[in-house]
This record gives structure tokens, C-alpha cells and sequence, in this order.
């Protein structure tokens, strides 16, 4: 090689060197600069999204990795707020890949999580029981494992682990889920659920693990897939469908806006004793069909026409359908002092304008596969 070539050959090889060892600094640097790194997985579904667009603006001096192997609920469109923000990246990555998993945790220098990443649907849990064990229950695992040795790497780590009621079972006409209250789950997806929290109080009682676990009631609001029964009703709705409601409709939930829910979740995250568990609950039991019913005479007042409660078809009950869920949130309410401050009125009113507000967002979600999934549900009850 002439002596100029090589000559510009190694200022060419330090330039570069010289810019990688920048970059690597500037990356470093950011990383110290960051009060906590959080990694939040679940973060393109439903009550990820809404947690992420909820704390990135509360918590700039936070780091915020959302950790979401995007299956048919996560949807990325969700977060086009955020996505640029400085103190935000996005990893798509499956929670039951072990070793993917640690990797992400070290490379992102990981000092907490808030577990939200699951298989929910309980419909779905019973059509295909083992990918619930796999993500719920083997996925919740391995980010165990992954936290034990950023512990050890970084000498601490919280890990928030984020449940259901549905762990606690069915209850009669009276009575309240309390954190004491004996686990029961009745499906697949409950069952799995309750192995996750299992886990979790293990890691804490074997390892020392700082971990607090919260067991929430149904959720509502803007960004939930449409399997779910509120969205579901009003997109069938909005489109002259017949609105399937299992059973006699009787069945009882107490709902819990999604925004109430990301609240208490960062109160707990924060202030949370470690090895404890929290209910969180929104006060508001109503029967199914009550609820559906509701959302129909709130879409004909908004949209005119109906009444869309005559479109009303009740098919064949779920397997092993739990009748009443009711959560006591006294502890909660009482320790880092949450209380919902959105009333069910409110909630449900500012959720069917939502959906009936954003029509290419649920058009985008129920697409083909969801629609095969939706005729396998009901086509033939």
C-alpha cells in the first residue's frame, strides 16, 4: 500500500475509533444520568400503555425500557407520543426467552420492573391452555432470574409484580377479596396467574428479593383490545352486530378505570413495603348485562338510533365462569394512600367517546385474525 493510502488509512481507523469511543461515553454517561432504569414489560398492551404515557412526563429523570414481544394485544401505535422521548426505548423481546431477557437487564443496566407482560383472556386460556403457562408463569420466572443478577450486578432491584382478582376465585352475594383471601383460581389464565405471585413470594421469602405484587380489578379504558367485553360491545355496536353476553348476564365484576389502576401502580411501585401484596379496586360492582345495557344507552344518547340494548343475544356460558368478583382496597387506600378519583360514570362515559372517537384504531385491531378468533368464540354458541 503507498505511503499516502496508508497514511489515510489510519487517520481513517482513528476517526472512527475516535467516534465509537464518543458514542460509547455519551451512552454511558446517559445511562449514569438516569435516577432509575425501569423496565416495564407489557408496555404496547393495554394497561402498559397507558402506564408508560402516564409516567414518562411525571418521571424525566427516569429511564424507561418497554418490553414487549408484540402479540395480537400490543400495539406500538399506542405510545407515537412518547416514542421520541430521550428517556425511552423500546425492546422487542419475548419474556420466555431466558436468555433475552438477562441480556436486556444488562444491557440496559435494569434497577426495577413493573411486570405487566401476560396472556389475559380467560376465553383464550381455555381454547390453548399451555401458552398462558408458558408466558405467565415460566416468562414471570425468568425475570426473576434476571433480576437476582442485576442484584448482584448492581447491589439492588424492585421488581412490581402486577396480578389479577381472578387468583382469588368466585364469591357468593357477599363478601370482598382481601390480600389474605385464599387462592382459588378456576381457568387456566387465573391459574396461571396465581403461580406467577407464588413465585414471586418465593423469590422474596428464599432470595431476599425486594418485590411487591398488586392484584387488580377488571380494568377499563382507552387502548383495550377488543376481545374484552367494553370494547368489544361497542364496536359490535357501533356496527349493528349482536352484542354476545355469556349466561344469564348476571355475573358481577367491580370495575376499575385504567388510569386509577396506573396511579395506584406507581404509588405502590414507589412506597410499597417489600414482600407485600396490594388489592386495588375501583368501588363499582355491576352485572354484565347491566354494564352492556349502560354502554348501549350511553352510544344511542351520543350517536341517536337504537335502542341497541334489543341487539342484545346471550349465548352459552363460559366453562367454570366465576360468578362475583369484589375487591376490599382498604389497604391500599390506607398505606401509600390511593383512592380512585374517577368515577364509574365518568369513566364509562369518557371510554365509549374514546372508542367511538378513534374508529381507525379499533378497525386496525380487530382485523382478519381477530375476527376468526371472535367467530370461533361466538359463531356457535
Amino acid at each position: 500500500m503507498p505511503v499516502a493510502h496508508r497514511r489515510d488509512f489510519i487517520l481513517w481507523m482513528f476517526r472512527n475509533g475516535l467516534i465509537t469511543l464518543m458514542k460509547l461515553y455519551m451512552t454511558r454517561r446517559a445511562m449514569t444520568n438516569h435516577e432509575r432504569r425501569i423496565a416495564i414489560t407489557g408496555g404496547a398492551g393495554f394497561i402498559g400503555s397507558n402506564l408508560l404515557l402516564q409516567l414518562l412526563p411525571k418521571y424525566p429523570s427516569y429511564f424507561f425500557v418497554n418490553v414487549d414481544c408484540l402479540t395480537y394485544a400490543g400495539n406500538l401505535s399506542n405510545l407515537r407520543s412518547i416514542e421520541s422521548c430521550d428517556n425511552y426505548t423500546f425492546e422487542k423481546l419475548d419474556i420466555r426467552d431466558r436468555s433475552a431477557v438477562a441480556d436486556c437487564f444488562e444491557r440496559h443496566r435494569i434497577d426495577s420492573v413493573i411486570h405487566l407482560a401476560a396472556e389475559s383472556h380467560v376465553d383464550r386460556s381455555i381454547d390453548g391452555p399451555m401458552l398462558f403457562v408458558q408466558t405467565n408463569v415460566v416468562g414471570t420466572a425468568n425475570l426473576l432470574e434476571a433480576a437476582l443478577r442485576q442484584r448482584e450486578r448492581i447491589g439492588q432491584f424492585r421488581f412490581h409484580h402486577v396480578s389479577t382478582d381472578e387468583v382469588y376465585g368466585s364469591l357468593g352475594d357477599t363478601g370482598y377479596f382481601i390480600e389474605t383471601t385464599p387462592y382459588r383460581p378456576n381457568s387456566p389464565y387465573a391459574a396461571s396467574k396465581a403461580a406467577a405471585d407464588h413465585l414471586v413470594r418465593a423469590y422474596h421469602r428464599t432470595y431476599g428479593l425486594d418485590v411487591v405484587t398488586t392484584n387488580c380489578s377488571n380494568n377499563y379504558g382507552p387502548y383495550q383490545f377488543p376481545e374484552k367485553l367494553i370494547p368489544l360491545v361497542i364496536r359490535n355496536a357501533r356496527e349493528g352486530l349482536p352484542l354476545p353476553v355469556y349466561g344469564d348476564g348476571k355475573n358481577v365484576r367491580d370495575w376499575l378505570y385504567v388510569e386509577d389502576h396506573c396511579r395506584a401502580l406507581d404509588l405502590v411501585f414507589h412506597r410499597g413495603s417489600a414482600g407485600e401484596t396490594y388489592n386495588i379496586g375501583g368501588h363499582n360492582e355491576i352485572a354484565n348485562i347491566d354494564l352492556v345495557t349502560l354502554v348501549c344507552n350511553i352510544m344511542d344518547e351520543l350517536l341517536g338510533g337504537g335502542p341497541r340494548r334489543d341487539m342484545i343475544e346471550f349465548v352459552a356460558d363460559r366453562p367454570g365462569h366465576d360468578r362475583r368478583y369484589a375487591i376490599d382496597a382498604s389497604k391500599i387506600e390506607k398505606e401509600p394512600g390511593w383512592m380512585p378519583s374517577v368515577s364509574f360514570e365518568e369513566g364509562i362515559r369518557a371510554t365509549v367517546g374514546w372508542y367511538l372517537d378513534n374508529e381507525q384504531w379499533l378497525a386496525e385491531c380487530a382485523s382478519g385474525e381477530y375476527l376468526k378468533y371472535y367467530d370461533k368464540m361466538y359463531g356457535n354458541r
